[in-house]
């Protein structure tokens, strides 16, 4: 996990050199402080895909090529086999599964969220970025915050929302969830 987040910061930090920009330009094209900005550079704590995705979107870069390196080639489909799809486990709790990892120009972002149970007390972490969201719980239950209003998921149960607004997770009854989500901008 700690090498897949150093990665994509080494990434980012190339992306930002090759545009020749300052930490402090680069966060301000971000919409973010030079603060927020230094700690994704550093490799050293957790990126939002969310975060990711504002950064390839506002650059015009495939998210792919953050999160994974590789740039996507297909533009008539796309095939992802069972348990195949190129993944990013972001924490040790959190792991996304790219669905759509080699499709270039897609309007969609599709992953398969795992995410593993963690004690009561531990608080939510919480989220936003532009666009909406989908998420169908495929396996277990997640209790799913947004903007305040906590909502509990079933397998089979899914949700469409507001992505601006706060919103967080976290896996239920001490078991694994998982979930498709598809962020679309």
């Amino acid at each position: 996990m700690d090498e897949q987040i150093r990665q994509i910061a080494e990434r980012i930090g190339g992306l930002r050199d090759a545009l020749d920009l300052t930490i402090e330009e680069m966060a301000d094209r971000c919409r973010m402080t030079a603060d927020e900005y230094r700690r994704i550079e550093s490799g050293e704590h957790d990126i939002a895909v969310s975060t990711l995705q504002q950064i390839a979107r506002r650059f015009e870069i495939p998210l792919d090529v953050l999160m994974f390196g590789e740039e996507p080639k297909m533009n008539s489909y796309f095939l992802t086999r069972k348990g195949t799809g190129i993944s990013v486990e972001r924490t040790k709790a959190y792991k996304y599964q790219s669905l759509a990892s080699g499709f270039r120009g897609r309007i969609a972002d599709p992953f398969i969220v795992t995410v593993e149970p963690k004690p009561d007390d531990t608080p939510i972490y919480y989220n936003t970025h532009g666009g909406q969201e989908f998420n169908l719980v495929i396996e277990g239950r997640m209790l799913l915050s947004i903007n305040g209003k906590d909502l509990v998921l079933n397998e089979g149960d899914s949700l469409y929302f507001d992505s601006s607004l706060p919103h967080g997770m976290k896996a239920l009854d001490g078991k694994t969830v998982k979930f498709l989500a598809v962020i679309m901008q």
